[in-house]
């Protein structure tokens, strides 16, 4: 993109779409008539609406059906559906098999996807400079000049792929999750195969993240100014405030560690929670309602998952978490950009997760499935690789799902990316001749969550078609609306 020049009058900047994020978006900057940034927005412009599709759906079809979301994280959609449907099912507690099953699935999927993210995705302005030629930020480029960086990137995602496909029965829409459990256990031949892989797995993820620490060193000022505020978090830890990543309760903290709410179970997420719908996005801005709309939104993700624990029961990772800790004296890090860092912890967890269960007898065990008592409503909530993932269903006499609503990672994530977005162009591109680089400084800014837009668009009730004419300094002029 050739540099955009400094011009009398308000000017609109769109970049359309946002690159190496998973689905369409886009943003719209607009200048004042002296260059600086009056407003910037981060749009989902896609609609995909699966809420309303499953209804009627019978309720152990939806496990299969919602996951269709996404083909980058469908493991989480279909475990979080899988985990609401036991609820309807009366499952209150899984087989150890089962469990255990669903939990080796579930590390994968976060193995592959951070492992994407960071080497695919993040890598390439990280090695090459946020301002590097748009031809050399790619994975490409990542491969003929980092060779062993490449490795890490196919062979640790690689992997991830084989533990869902081992669990799950293919590696991409799984399966095997059905309500009350899992419909096969770990194959002898799947377990040996990744074990003799494991090892050598861990060795990668711990080597990326003493890699990645070295981009830390060699740029503090960056890794602690870039986009970087001041938020609440929210994730699910264990009941001992340890990190779990599959079956956990909520927890939210303020932007200096202070507990707002803790141990609250999925079940209770709309005590807590309120969903606001804006006319500029196809997304939903949730909040923490005993905040309020201003002081309620929060952060989801690695992140936050790392923030918001008290302790990781891998050694690798413990002792990681607490040197990412410790950069910001104890209290919650902010900075945007140590969303990277904190997927490298959660990678080598997961990594040294997946270890300790393929070692675990009960992956061979053949009591696949509990029973209970038929309920109309189900309602489940998991970390997903982006963050904190709900699904929540009602279901009637005949077996038929009524309502569905879903509040994905990315969903919990928009407003902070909104203000990442309008801090990095208010910072990099008020007064300043626009580049394409700089313009890249935003997509950065946004590619940090790792926002997976495909998940994120979904809404209730009616979608109206609205198209608004503006004059030049944004005044609407017209407006046109096609229900």
């Amino acid at each position: 993109m050739s540099s955009v020049q400094l011009s009398q009058g308000p000017r609109k900047i769109v970049i359309d779409p946002v690159t190496r994020v998973e689905g369409h978006g886009k943003v719209t900057i607009r200048l004042n008539a002296a260059g600086e940034v009056d407003e910037a927005r981060f749009h989902i412009v896609e609609f995909r609406g699966f809420e309303r599709f499953v209804r009627g759906r019978m309720y152990w079809e939806v496990p299969l059906i919602i996951q269709r979301l996404c083909g980058i994280c469908p493991v989480s959609h279909h475990l979080a559906a899988a985990k609401a449907m036991d609820m309807v099912a009366g499952v209150d507690r899984l087989t150890p098999t089962a469990e255990k099953m669903r939990r080796l699935m579930h590390y994968g999927q976060v193995l592959q996807s951070n492992a994407l993210h960071i080497f695919h995705l993040a890598s390439p302005d990280l090695l090459f400079g946020f301002d590097a030629p748009p031809e050399q930020r790619n994975i490409i480029a990542v491969l003929n000049r980092f060779p062993e960086i490449g490795k890490w990137a196919i062979f640790i995602r690689k992997y991830g792929q084989e533990v869902i496909k081992a669990t799950g029965g293919r590696k991409i829409h799984p399966t095997s999750a059905i309500p009350g459990g899992i419909n096969h256990n770990l194959s002898t031949e799947d377990r040996d195969a990744l074990r003799s892989q494991v090892d050598e797995i861990i060795s990668w993820c711990n080597a990326a993240l003493e890699h990645h620490k070295g981009f830390v060193e060699a740029n503090q000022t960056l890794n602690r100014d870039f986009a970087s505020y001041k938020s609440n978090f929210v994730s699910l830890v264990g009941r001992d405030g340890g990190m779990d990543l599959y079956d956990g309760r909520l927890r939210a903290i303020g932007p200096d560690g202070q507990t707002i709410f803790d141990q609250v179970s999925p079940t209770d997420y709309r005590d807590h929670f309120i969903e606001e719908v804006r006319p500029w996005s196809y997304l939903k801005f949730p909040h923490i309602r005993s905040l309020g709309r201003e002081d309620g939104w929060y952060r989801v993700g690695p992140l936050a998952q790392v923030n918001c624990c008290t302790s990781i029961d891998t050694p690798l990772a413990e002792a990681a978490r607490k040197e990412f800790i410790a950069e910001n004296g104890g209290s919650p890090v902010q900075a945007t950009l140590a969303y990277h860092w904190a997927r490298l912890v959660c990678l080598i967890h997961c990594a040294e997760k997946i270890k300790a269960l393929l070692f675990d007898d009960d992956l061979q065990g053949t009591d696949l499935m509990a029973t209970g008592e038929r309920r109309g409503e189900g309602i489940a909530c998991i970390e997903a690789p982006r963050g904190t993932l709900i699904h929540h269903y009602t279901v009637d006499e005949h077996d038929q799902v009524t309502s569905a609503n879903l509040i994905v990672s990315t969903t919990n994530n928009n407003e902070a990316m909104n203000r990442a977005v309008k801090q990095v162009a208010m910072s990099d591109l008020s007064g300043r001749e626009i580049t394409e680089g700089l313009l890249n400084h935003v997509e950065v800014a946004i590619r940090a969550f790792d926002p997976c837009l495909s998940c994120a668009t979904h809404a209730l009730g009616q979608m109206p078609l609205i198209v608004t004419l503006e004059d030049s300094d944004g005044t609407p002029i017209a407006e046109r609306i096609k229900q």
